[in-house]
């Protein structure tokens, strides 16, 4: 369906958001950065309007949708500006870099009316709704709790780049609301709504480049007190392995990285492949990028919410903000 798009901010996940609305056939008119260089390499030899304030794009008329993928501490002032105006808006995760920027988004699309979603791409991936319906069908018993583990690999080059990753203002966090937000949605996502957090946070190799954490450990109750997840992550690996999540139930064990593997009681084992791996430097963000954006343009005529919308967002962002305390 060719939707008439504009895309806010054009760093590095915007290349893929790009390359996906011209997979789906997207109407791409306008991008904007306020960096003159990032602009002029957003979709090279495509004829765009191209600005520095987003404030621009109001104007183009018939404008159906726009993709914001700034830095975090951007994500709500951009946002807001679009859905007052009654456009709906696409978002990077996280939803802010704070909770009170969370919670003004939440209020904004509510007050507006205006459609909104959220880029936890993750939840398309074919193992990860086989898990969700096996869990919700009671296939193997109660669920007693899980983990998830996330050992990527973020050099100092990576955040010199782009100092705001760095950054408590610019990011509002480090490795728990960059890299392991997704683990955290997906958990939360599975096991169901968490009631407590612990955890703790902490910079142990990246200290003289960053002022956020780049290793953490969270504890997490989902609503049942018997029911409890823990997340263990860094960014200080010697590589960006698959992210690893494991459920336990009364019947199997369910570990989910690129498959899905069941390990049943009786000693049967079953795997459901994964959906189309991608390749390339940047192949952890995987192909489900492409579901969302397809699914989100598609069900934009939709009456009801996009089912994951910013409050859905907000979910992951109160957890890891538990945690770090700012």
């Amino acid at each position: 369906m060719s939707r008439k798009t504009a895309l806010v901010g054009c760093g590095d996940i915007s290349r893929r958001h790009i390359q996906v609305l011209e997979e789906i056939g997207a109407d791409l008119v306008a991008v904007c950065d306020t960096d003159p260089d990032q602009l002029a390499a957003a979709a090279p030899g495509q004829d765009l309007i191209r600005v520095a304030d987003h404030r621009e794009l109001l104007g183009i008329d018939g404008l159906e949708l726009v993709h914001v993928t700034t830095p975090h501490n951007q994500h709500v002032p951009v946002a807001v500006d679009f859905l007052e105006a009654g456009i709906p808006v696409l978002t990077e995760k996280p939803i802010a870099a704070s909770l009170a920027e969370g919670e003004r988004l939440i209020e904004t699309a509510k007050r507006t009316g205006t459609k909104i979603g959220v880029s936890f791409q993750n939840r398309y991936n074919a193992q990860s709704q086989a898990l969700k319906e096996i869990l919700e069908a009671g296939t193997y018993g109660k669920v007693l709790g899980g983990h998830g583990s996330v050992l990527w690999r973020r050099t100092p080059e990576y955040y010199r780049a782009r100092p705001w990753r760095g950054s408590k203002e610019g990011s509002g966090g480090g490795l728990l609301i960059n890299q392991a937000i997704h683990t955290i949605d997906m958990l939360q996502w599975l096991l169901g709504d968490v009631t407590e957090v612990s955890g703790h946070a902490g910079t142990y190799g990246l200290g003289d480049v960053i002022e956020v954490e780049d290793t953490a450990t969270v504890a997490m109750v989902h609503g049942d007190p018997s029911v409890r997840s823990v997340l263990t992550a860094t960014n200080l690996n010697v590589t960006n392995d698959p992210v690893l999540v494991e459920i336990r139930t009364e019947g199997a064990v369910l570990t989910m990285g690129q498959d899905l593997t069941i390990a049943r009681e009786d000693g049967t084992t079953e795997t459901i492949d994964g959906a189309a791996r991608a390749t390339g430097p940047r192949s952890y963000w995987g192909n489900a990028h492409l579901l969302l954006i397809e699914d989100f343009h598609k069900t934009l005529d939709d009456p009801e919410p996009f089912w994951i919308d910013a409050a859905e967002g907000y979910k992951s962002l109160w957890i890891l903000k538990q945690v770090l305390g700012y």
